[in-house]
């Protein structure tokens, strides 16, 4: 998939801070240096200041990107102005900061570093003197209301008859009065600048989105990783093992496997059921066992007669991820969030719509389905909408066709959506099962097996310190 494509399908309109910090990291790994997009940013706050031709320029910077933001901006601003720079001397700066802070040492501007409210209090002229204030000190990243010394920097700098200008974002409890927003809105009103940003950054799945996943405490106990129940078995033996053990390596703490088929995998706890196939006589238990479940998948190699019971079991699972042989008319759904995992014969099946060749027209197809869900397109590359959005997947490889891999994929995003909602868990786990299937194939070629896939899950998902 090409860009030209993937501008198509770009999202509008207010950004969270949270999209915002995975669209950056999706922006570095495709190759766009964090401080490149600092020199634009910063760049972009410059020009605004200098619109309004000012003769004194006050640029406050944090310790963060924000911060060095704003010390970008007062490179630019360095021959045209008076430019004074007030940043905080105290606490870490990120290393992007501190390489524009030494960049600084060498420019043309005044600085004024300060590390408690006295300090603060002691610039009160150059405060007073600004034409104009650029607000650096925060940014997305902040939490809260501000402490001091932030704290006496806000009130100084409302207190000024300066323009005040935000860098992304206003600090919490300062005036703004105009909002320089880096690639899209954080806030209404603001006036948006490109920095340069890759399309594909915010249309393609990377590794930013495993900032989303939750961090587990010190304190956490059996359970808090989440209880995942498989319901599958019975015609196909191996399948709903295989989901399975994909929600364990994905973190999921509980696995229970319901199905009328045994494998001896002491990891996974086995709920027999009677007889050869999953059937109406099954149907009491099932449901007790879901209603117990953070999160039920369901369909793996169940065969085509159990529908019956899937759809009587839907409505007491609080989550689920439907994937094969559930995949069938009237489509089962979970009471709160439903992923249904297709590929293509499976998507026309549970929608009466055949899909076409480009991917384009697969995604506007799969946008347009009557799904109430998030729908997770498998192919060779996979789509993820929930009619809203859309998300492209293309890590995997061509070995991955190898029978099992559909289940190793349900099964991670089973243990994703214990903790995310439905669209983030199927773009997580699209992503990392094909990142590691990646990785399966350059050492097993096509001789890979889907529980090859399985061990290589967790040093895909939990990497997260180094995307």
């Amino acid at each position: 998939m090409h860009s030209g494509m993937a501008d198509r399908f770009l999202e509008m309109g207010i950004i969270t801070s949270e999209r915002m910090r995975v669209v950056d990291k999706n922006a570095i790994a495709l190759g766009m240096g964090e401080l490149q997009m600092m020199e634009s940013a910063g760049r972009a706050l410059a020009t605004l200041a200098l619109a309004s031709h000012p003769e004194r320029v006050l640029v406050l910077c944090g310790n963060g990107n924000n911060g060095g933001d704003g010390m970008v901006a007062a490179r630019y601003l360095q021959s045209g102005v008076q430019a004074d720079v007030c940043y905080l001397d105290s606490g870490k700066r990120t290393i992007s900061c501190e390489h524009e802070l030494r960049l600084l040492k060498h420019c043309n501007v005044t600085r004024h570093p300060f590390s408690s409210r006295d300090d603060v209090s002691a610039l009160g002229p150059v405060f007073t003197q600004a034409d104009v204030i650029i607000d650096a000190l925060l940014g997305i990243g902040a939490r809260g209301k501000p402490r001091e010394p932030l704290a006496t920097c806000i009130l100084q700098a409302n207190a000024s008859g300066a323009r005040i200008i935000a860098a992304d974002v206003p600090t919490p409890g300062m005036r703004a009065d105009q909002i320089c927003a880096f690639h899209r809105p954080k806030v209404e009103g603001s006036t948006v600048v490109d920095i340069g940003i890759p399309v594909e950054a915010e249309c393609v799945v990377g590794p930013g989105e495993l900032t989303l996943l939750p961090h587990r405490n010190s304190r956490s106990h059996k359970g808090v990783g989440g209880h995942v129940l498989v319901i599958g078995g019975g015609p196909y033996q191996g399948a709903p093992y295989l989901a399975g053990l994909g929600a364990l390596r994905a973190g999921a703490d509980i696995v229970r496997i319901a199905s009328p088929v045994f494998e001896p995998i002491p990891d996974l706890i086995h709920e027999p059921l009677a007889g050869k196939r999953i059937g109406n006589e099954h149907t009491e238990r099932l449901i007790a066992l879901a209603e117990r479940a953070d999160v039920v998948v369901c369909g793996n190699g169940l065969g085509t007669e159990s529908h019956k019971v899937v759809l009587a079991v839907a409505p007491h699972c609080k989550k689920a991820v439907f994937d094969a042989d559930a995949l069938r008319l009237p489509l089962p759904r979970a009471q709160r969030e439903t992923i249904y995992t297709p590929h293509a014969g499976e998507f026309e099946r549970m929608t009466g719509v055949k899909l076409p060749a480009d991917t384009a027209g697969r995604a506007r197809m799969a946008q347009a389905a009557n799904v109430d869900g998030t729908i997770l397109l498998k192919g060779h590359v996979d789509i993820i909408t929930d009619k809203k959005r859309i998300r492209f997947n293309r890590t995997g490889d061509p070995a991955m066709s190898v029978g099992g891999t559909g289940d190793v994929l349900a099964g991670v995003a089973g243990a994703i959506l214990c903790h995310l909602p439905a669209f983030e868990s199927a773009c997580i786990a699209a992503y990392v099962t094909g990142r590691a299937g990646q990785y399966v194939a350059a050492e097993r070629g096509e001789g890979m097996l889907a529980s090859d896939i399985v061990h290589r899950i967790p040093a895909e998902l939990f990497k997260r310190k180094g995307v």
